[in-house]
């Protein structure tokens, strides 16, 4: 994979400290380096407090490292504005959280237009993907219901479909079936390794669990912040 494959995340040295300065200073992230392949599905798997989900928000951009390096398709993300690292998340990252972050007020369909209004796609274009994109998951009947209306697997299905509304090439996912059961967790991986075969998005998977880091391409373990191991996973669903 790593000859024939161009590298959409470079991630090198990177620190993240908290508290810096005082006595309860603490870095989350010390040192890590990882490279993501384009079209590859990569799961970073680690026990609570190993860093996942800092090392995520960076990825996302939606924090910066302390110290290192950060490349996105060859852009240095670390040397990016407030307006420019906004562009990057709209644009280049679909994000889906174990918590969905829906907009509770507001119908499946307009929750999955949101990403679109921002990027300035006219309203007729928006309405239109939307609605293709929420049939693409199976929700195409629910498309005028609130959240609240809503299962957790179905909320889910929105919120990816939501990732996917400005055709992003990575999707990163936050746990995004710790709160769900199993059978419903399964219809969602499923959709991840649809996106990843069929549309060749690269899929960032941070999970707790082994079992979903296995179907993946590649996994690589946190601890304690620092990168503990890489190996490859089978890259199939159960069941394939």
């Amino acid at each position: 994979m790593e000859e024939t494959r161009k590298k959409c995340i470079e991630i090198t040295g990177v620190v993240k400290k908290y508290f810096i300065g005082t006595p309860n200073e603490l870095a989350a992230l010390d040192g890590v380096d990882i490279d993501v392949y384009e079209g590859e599905f990569l799961a970073i798997v680690g026990a609570s407090g190993s860093g996942k989900s800092t090392l995520m928000n960076i990825i996302g951009a939606l924090d910066r490292p302390t110290e290192g390096g950060y490349k996105l398709d060859g852009l240095d993300v670390t040397a990016a504005n407030d307006d420019e690292l906004s562009a990057i998340r709209n644009r280049k990252i679909g994000f889906v959280f174990q918590t969905y972050n829906l907009i509770s007020k507001t119908s499946a369909l307009k929750n999955v237009e949101m990403p679109m209004l921002y990027a300035g796609v006219p309203a007729k274009k928006r309405v239109e993907r939307a609605k293709e994109l929420l049939n693409d998951v199976g929700m195409g009947d629910r498309i005028k219901h609130l959240p609240e209306e809503l299962s957790g697997g179905q909320k889910q299905r929105v919120a990816i479909a939501r990732a996917m509304s400005n055709d992003p090439s990575i999707i990163l996912a936050d746990e995004p079936t710790g709160a769900l059961d199993s059978k419903t967790g399964r219809l969602v991986m499923d959709i991840f390794h649809r996106l990843n075969k069929e549309q060749h998005k690269t899929v960032v998977l941070i999970t707790h669990s082994p079992e979903l880091a296995e179907e993946c391409d590649r996994i690589i373990s946190l601890k304690d912040g620092k990168v503990t191991g890489v190996r490859p996973g089978s890259g199939k669903a159960v069941g394939e």
